[in-house]
């Protein structure tokens, strides 16, 4: 018997959901990072087994949108209740509702198997930790409720087994050897963002979009040249620092991440571009693969 499903991840910013799915597929596919809005784009992380393919989504934060990326965004957690045959949905010790009423409708009203996870609960003491298992059980009676570290493994085990037992009975939807659904020019974009998201305050790190422009890989290195853009010219000036200094820590720890993702040597050009209003302009977030609604 060989079982095959999509996992789909859904929750608040900040909660988790990258370091969860990055804990089950063993590689870093999702960017994490202590900022909100860290995850743009729904990425799909695939787990293969001797008798299962499990197809992990994690998707952006829930949030209300104030501009069309976002909205866009927020079309990638609309189209994880469409395929899900599991749905995750992540709370943080503390937390007392989902930023969207209607998604909570869709998670409290779900026909498929629920699993609502409590996590960081590293961060809470017994009281507390019995406390929010009450108030969730109320709230989404549906769900099966597990505690839960992603960042120190707390569970992480035992909720794959129990994903694996709850996926139907299917042939594998994408090869055995497939890590992943996104191209490698997208997993070098998401790693230079990462540093940004990491090195940058204030707006700077949700003006910017990445667009990396070459990728030639020959037999020891991987040759690549990456645009960083931003809305303005002063962002451009913050990007790249005094004497290029910031950029060039960007680049250099980008760099190395990628050499480890890839197992080769790396060699990266960064440029900054000015691409005024590129967050709401349609045809731009098209170019960057966004949703439209």
């Amino acid at each position: 018997m060989h079982k095959a499903g999509f996992v789909n991840i859904i929750g608040n910013p900040n909660v988790g959901k990258s370091t969860l799915m990055n804990a089950f597929v063993g590689e870093k596919l999702s960017i994490i990072t202590s900022k909100a809005q860290t995850t743009r784009h729904r990425i799909l992380g695939i787990v293969n087994g001797e008798d299962f393919q499990m197809i992990l989504s994690d998707t952006p934060g829930i949030i209300k949108p104030a501009y069309e990326l976002q909205e866009s965004m927020m079309a990638f957690v609309k189209s994880a209740f469409d395929d899900a045959d599991v749905l995750i949905y992540m709370v943080e010790i503390g937390e007392q509702e989902l930023k969207d009423d209607a998604f909570f409708q869709k998670i409290t009203n779900s026909k498929i198997p629920v699993l609502l996870l409590l996590n960081k609960i590293d961060k809470s003491d017994q009281q507390q930790l019995e406390e929010q298992v009450q108030l969730w059980t109320e709230k989404v009676p549906n769900a099966e409720i597990y505690p839960l570290s992603a960042l120190q493994g707390f569970n992480v085990k035992e909720i794959f087994t129990r994903i694996i037992e709850l996926l139907p009975e299917s042939p594998a939807f994408y090869p055995k050897d497939q890590l992943t659904d996104r191209p490698e020019r997208f997993f070098v974009n998401e790693t230079i963002r990462e540093k940004i998201l990491i090195h940058y305050k204030k707006e700077i790190p949700y003006a910017v979009e990445i667009d990396t422009e070459e990728f030639f890989e020959e037999e020891t290195i991987i040759r690549m040249r990456s645009v960083i853009m931003v809305e303005r010219e002063t962002q451009k000036g913050i990007i790249i620092g005094h004497k290029g200094t910031a950029l060039k820590r960007v680049g250099v720890e980008a760099r190395k991440d990628l050499e480890l993702f890839f197992g080769k040597q790396v060699h990266l050009e960064l440029y900054v571009k000015v691409n005024k209003n590129w967050r709401s302009d349609q045809r731009q977030l098209k170019r960057f693969g966004y949703n439209q609604k």
